[in-house]
């Protein structure tokens, strides 16, 4: 699943009991990298959750911040923080203007959250976002079908495929695990 941004790529897989995010590095402005490492993968909510985003940087800081929010009002409710501020994001003048998309997950649940109202758990436990995101799914999807590579393995070697593909995708991988 691709968001309609020249952005990043996002990657998150769940294998049994391991779960990892991995995001690339690069920032572009129009035709133009202007950073290559940094981090839109991290974790949030006190360590237990782990967000991705892809879009505007700005937008994105802001739905993480009013994720974790609705995260706080909803402790250990990871499934309810993303219906509300998907809600929210479709029914807010403000926030229906944001540019970005973001995936959250925690040990249980793994989402998609867009500003269009989806949230989308994955029913392979493997989801993508951003300008890579059907590369490095598709990538994934191989490589749970045919191997025992752990999540974090997945989702790296997922994102290193796309940044092969994908011009606005790099190869400086950041993952985060739970």
């Amino acid at each position: 699943m691709t968001s309609p941004f020249r952005s990043t790529t996002i990657l998150a897989v769940r294998r049994g009991a391991s779960v990892a995010m991995a995001g690339d590095g690069q920032v572009s402005l129009g035709p133009s990298i202007v950073k290559a490492s940094a981090a839109k993968v991290r974790k949030i909510a006190d360590g237990q959750v782990i967000a991705g985003f892809a879009g505007a940087s700005a937008d994105a800081f802001a739905l993480l911040e009013r994720f974790e929010a609705k995260w706080q009002q909803q402790p250990g409710g990871l499934a309810r923080a993303a219906v509300e501020l998907a809600k929210d994001w479709r029914t807010d003048r403000i926030l229906r203007r944001l540019e970005a998309m973001i995936i959250v997950l925690d040990k249980q649940d793994t989402f998609l959250v867009s500003g269009t109202g989806d949230v989308i758990a994955p029913d392979d436990g493997v989801i993508a976002i951003g300008s890579g995101g059907n590369y490095a799914l598709a990538a994934a999807r191989a490589l749970m079908r045919h191997t025992e590579l752990d999540a974090s393995t997945i989702a790296r070697e997922g994102l290193r495929v796309a940044s092969e593909l994908c011009v606005y995708t790099n190869d400086h991988i950041h993952v985060e695990t739970l």
